[in-house]
């Protein structure tokens, strides 16, 4: 059978004390999460710092027309580790394998459509976003070189995913930690003493990327374990490409689509002017670190209910809902608070302008405290995606936070001029996923997936 049992590095989660294996399993992927962040924030920081407040705007409000593109592809990341988890949970060896080098041939190939599309798409996108004339040229750089070296940001969150599957969630740490040191580096390096400026910040993101892709290549490549790869098995299995799609593409769809949605919702923003723009992007890259202890915990859940539904145990996956959902809204909720409180503070890291610190601040204030709501959202649709049902949620996810959030932002646009209420279409967003996903989740007997 080979070494399930034996390997180092791997975990199985369908034994021991529940909320004990989540948090262990989560800490380094939150610390991962942390360092991932750290890719675009040391760039905005450093830009907003050394450039000017219109180069802070043009890297900032790039996140949208990335996870557009970008977010389809995590969407099939997502799927591929569901399909390993649950064959890593069953034991069953040759399907593994077979799933895991589907997975990586699939990424080369959509890397290289990836690349070509987004270089092409970004005109058009930032001009969808409003994107203020002034900080046109300097957004288009940025994102046109963000996506030339897409391939090393794909490779990365596939053999993350790959592993993490398994239950080895350290090792993706470790490169994260290496390489965003290295960006760091590089970023200060390109931009102060070479000055190159929003360019020089994307030429060293894509250089980090590269190595953490090929960081994982090498750990896969080398590995004696069953989720080791070589060459040799290196093809598309149209089976497990089949379930990986049937999971992954209503994953990918939901990401991809909820982001072109923010595309218009920054629209909204970049309406007011470049000071908003850029405190509309410091906000987002706040927002992004303040979610990661929840989000680190639902990716935690993915595996879990994989590995456990593989093995049939429902009853184990049902107290894990309960227990995570719970740690994992009190947590943000302290978070939030904190974040609340030094708003001002941490806008000033990103500009010392004080008109982009206003807007920070305003938008931190209107809609940090209403994070907690997405634990719910994101533990229920975590656990749907594990036993595989991950198209409702996508339909639900859609309707609330496109459909839903583009009437909400609609008619606040018409009937008033307050930013602070197009701001909080975000929130509103997710008390609507939060009601009708409760009731779905409830109502769909997801056990009965399991059993089948």
């Amino acid at each position: 059978m080979g070494r399930f049992g034996g390997a180092q590095k791997s975990k199985d989660m369908t034994e021991g004390p529940i909320l004990k294996e989540l948090v262990l399993f989560s800490l380094p992927l939150l610390l991962g999460n942390i360092f991932q962040q750290l890719y675009n924030t040391v760039d905005s920081v450093v830009v907003g710092n050394f450039v000017s407040a219109d180069a802070l705007a043009a890297v900032t409000m790039t996140g949208s027309a990335v996870g557009t593109l970008v977010g389809f592809f995590v969407g099939m990341s997502t799927g591929a580790g569901v399909v390993i988890s649950q064959r890593f949970g069953a034991r069953d060896r040759a399907g593994l394998r077979k799933a895991i080098h589907t997975s990586l041939a699939a990424t080369f190939f959509m890397g290289l459509a990836m690349m070509a599309v987004g270089y092409f798409v970004t005109p058009g996108l930032l001009r969808l976003m409003q994107t203020p004339e002034t900080i046109l040229p300097l957004a288009t750089t940025y994102l046109r070189i963000y996506f030339l070296g897409i391939e090393g940001l794909m490779f990365y969150n596939m053999t993350s995913g790959i592993l993490r599957a398994v239950g080895d969630s350290r090792r993706p740490l470790y490169f994260l930690i290496l390489t965003s040191v290295l960006n760091v580096v590089l970023d200060l390096l390109f931009v102060i003493v070479f000055h190159l400026g929003v360019a020089g910040v994307a030429y060293a993101t894509i250089l980090s990327q590269f190595i953490s892709g090929g960081l994982g290549i090498y750990v896969l490549a080398r590995s004696k374990d069953d989720y080791g790869i070589t060459m040799r098995e290196m093809r598309i299995d149209s089976a497990s490409l089949k379930k990986i799609i049937f999971i992954g593409l209503p994953v990918g769809l939901q990401q991809a689509v909820i982001s072109f949605s923010n595309v218009f919702v920054q629209g909204y923003i970049n309406s007011f002017g470049n000071a908003s723009a850029a405190g509309w992007g410091a906000y987002g890259r706040v927002d992004a670190f303040v979610m990661l202890p929840l989000q680190s915990i639902a990716l935690a859940m993915t595996t879990f209910t994989g590995q456990n539904a593989g093995a049939k145990k429902a009853d184990r996956i049902d107290r894990a809902i309960r227990e995570s959902i719970l740690f994992s809204t009190l947590l943000t909720i302290a978070i939030c608070t904190a974040e609340f409180a030094a708003a001002p503070q941490i806008v000033s890291l990103f500009n010392q302008d004080p008109e982009v610190i206003h807007y920070g601040t305003l938008f931190i204030r209107t809609n940090c405290l209403m994070d907690g709501l997405c634990a719910f959202n994101q533990i229920h649709n975590s656990v749907l995606q594990g036993v595989g049902d991950s198209a409702a949620p996508m339909a639900i996810m859609i309707f609330s936070l496109v459909v839903f959030r583009q009437i909400y932002l609609f008619i606040v646009s018409h009937v008033s001029n307050s930013l602070r209420l197009i701001s909080f279409g975000f929130p509103a967003g997710w008390l609507i996923a939060v009601i009708i996903l409760e009731i779905y989740f409830h109502r769909r007997g997801w056990k009965r997936m399991i059993a089948a």
